[in-house]
């Protein structure tokens, strides 16, 4: 029989009031329940809310420190646990446990920054313009923070989000994506493990409309963090302003590798085989178009094309497979509509483009690394977001020719650019119009201490990772100390006085 979990609000795991279910299953394997959890709907989130705006009041005068420690203590329970929650990761999303071990040891990098923040939320001190008074602005919490989380990353997202969060002193609502509630369900548990007080850490589960909806439509929800499609955080956006909650998205991204033709081939090829097809192509960041200059074109694509056809797919468990499962049927649908999109629109099958079903692999989501080539700007392929193991190819004559393609999409969230040539390196800096930009990397690789996240509909300017994100966390206060003894007033003509 199947685990049976539970929410966890105020301190205490409990059942959906309507005692209704859905099941998380094994896209490497769907006959496989890996747990059972709790549809749960608006009257859970407002117990939740309410534990959590109840809790705010003695979390936010806890001294940053202290909050810190007990991140602390969650970096190290994290680090503990570190396989087991890999394992069961990659049961629950499909990712190889090369991936699933990567996620959880950034949630513990960042669960360590983050504890050392605690030590250094500087504020300012400044001159006052008046004789005997004293400026400074400092960080206070905001309140009740709503965090919705995709599946692809189901322990380094939520805990970029919930570790900088609490130690800035706000209390949440945490609402998982309904494909990977088990991983969020463990993180939960090693919160708990580590001492968090009953009520500023809750936990949710169910689906986007009825648990992540209620979340943001709530009155006593003061900040919202997204991550997810671009179409879902529009929406999440409107609803918001109507009450000016402050709101931080990541959505979606259309990221393009340029290569050179000065560039190292050799590592070019590694890099957009991990950009392209690692996690399945089901990254923000995945290195969804490759843009090669005509004088190397035909030579790195049949390169690309040889290697990708050697990729290995399978059980995420088995430590020699490459590839995993898309995260659900209705995913792997989505890859198998576009790949025919694509050729509709002209481009050319060059590897791979067919759902896999061999052997080991019929119980689950599998498709083929997939290569087009002969894309051009125009296509749906080379504009929408595919999130998965698709990869569209590009020829351009030119290094500028190759940033304008690059920067033709609504999206701007990751890049990258393979050259010898300094000069070329840092025109791509300064022009491509994203978030990220790598030199001779591949568009995925964020490290837990630099700001991460995009421009244009990527997400709406703010930044999550590094220290940027505290600043989303914390309200500025400005305060005035006046020890004259006497009225003085700013802000009218001093200048002979």
């Amino acid at each position: 029989m199947a685990k049976k979990f539970q929410n966890y609000i105020n301190g205490k795991w409990v059942d959906a009031a309507s005692s209704k279910t859905f099941e998380n299953r094994n896209p490497a394997n769907w006959d496989e329940v890996v747990g059972v959890f709790p549809l749960s709907g608006k009257e859970e989130v407002h117990q939740a809310v309410k534990a959590a705006r109840t809790a705010f009041e003695s979390w936010r005068l806890v001294p940053a420190p202290k909050r810190g420690d007990i991140l602390k203590k969650v970096g190290d329970i994290l680090t503990a646990r570190k396989e087991e929650i890999a394992r069961l990761m990659t049961r629950e999303m499909g990712k190889v446990l090369l991936e699933t071990r990567g996620d959880v040891q950034e949630g513990i990098d960042t669960a360590y920054y983050a504890a050392s923040e605690g030590r250094r939320l500087f504020g300012h001190t400044v001159p006052s313009e008046l004789p005997n008074k004293f400026n400074m602005a400092i960080r206070v919490p905001i309140g009740v923070a709503a965090i919705i989380t995709p599946w692809n990353f189901p322990m380094a997202i939520p805990t970029w989000k919930m570790f900088p969060a609490l130690v800035c002193g706000n209390t949440m609502v945490f609402k998982p994506a309904s494909d990977t509630p088990a991983t969020a369900t463990l993180l939960v548990e090693v919160f708990q493990e580590a001492g968090i007080p009953a009520g500023v850490v809750n936990l949710v589960h169910g689906g986007g409309n009825e648990v992540g909806m209620a979340l943001v439509e709530h009155p006593d929800v003061d900040l919202i963090s997204f991550t997810g499609s671009t179409a879902v955080g529009k929406k999440i956006s409107e609803i918001a302003a109507r009450t000016l909650k402050r709101v931080s998205l990541e959505l979606g991204g259309k990221n393009a590798q340029i290569v050179m033709d000065d560039a190292n081939l050799d590592l070019a090829l590694e890099g957009v085989l991990w950009g392209a097809f690692g996690t399945t192509g089901q990254r923000c960041t995945a290195t969804s178009r490759l843009i090669v200059h005509e004088k190397v074109y035909d030579k790195f694509l049949s390169m690309v094309v040889a290697k990708a056809g050697t990729l290995r797919l399978g059980d995420g468990l088995q430590e020699k497979v490459d590839v995993g499962p898309c995260v659900n049927e209705r995913q792997r649908a989505t890859v198998e509509e576009y790949v025919k999109i694509g050729v509709q629109e002209g481009a050319t099958i060059a590897a791979g483009g067919h759902k896999a079903t061999g052997d080991g692999l019929a119980k689950g989501w599998f498709h083929e690394p997939t290569v087009l080539a002969g894309v051009t700007s125009t296509m749906r392929v080379a504009r929408e977001e595919i999130f998965g193991p698709v990869l569209s190819v590009m020829k351009v004559k030119s290094l500028a020719e190759a940033i304008t393609v690059a920067n033709d999409t609504v999206y701007g969230l990751s890049s990258s650019i393979y050259t010898q040539d300094i000069n070329n390196a840092y025109a791509a800096i300064r022009d491509i119009k994203a978030g990220i930009t790598y030199i001779n990397a591949p568009t995925i690789g964020a490290e837990a201490h630099m700001p991460f996240g995009g421009v244009k509909e990527t997400g709406n300017g703010h930044r999550e990772g590094g220290w940027t994100v505290y600043d989303f966390y914390s309200e500025w206060k400005t305060v005035y100390v006046d020890y004259s003894g006497q009225l003085q007033r700013a802000q009218i003509d001093n200048a002979d006085n």
